[in-house]
């Protein structure tokens, strides 16, 4: 019952949506980094809301999160697909 309340309360705080692109291994892997970015915003806005983080802290935490998901879209050559 226990392990039921734990999972349950990991899908509560770390939900996740399915992916309906195309699917390769890449984009895969960057829709669960730009999931965790959507998630950890959300996260950073309340604590900035409930005067938990100023908005200094808070826009430096997400400009910190943005650079890594631009990391990895790039590390991961999304967008780089030319057709001819």
């Amino acid at each position: 019952m226990t392990q039921l309340n734990y999972k349950d309360k990991n899908s509560f705080l770390y939900p996740r949506s399915s992916y309906y692109g195309q699917v390769k291994a890449k984009n895969l892997v960057f829709n669960a980094n730009l999931q965790k970015f959507a998630q950890k915003v959300g996260y950073i806005s309340s604590l900035e809301t409930g005067g938990k983080l100023s908005p200094e802290e808070a826009f430096g935490k997400i400009e910190a999160l943005w650079e890594e998901l631009e990391r990895s879209k790039n590390k991961l050559e999304i967008g780089n697909d030319v057709s001819v």
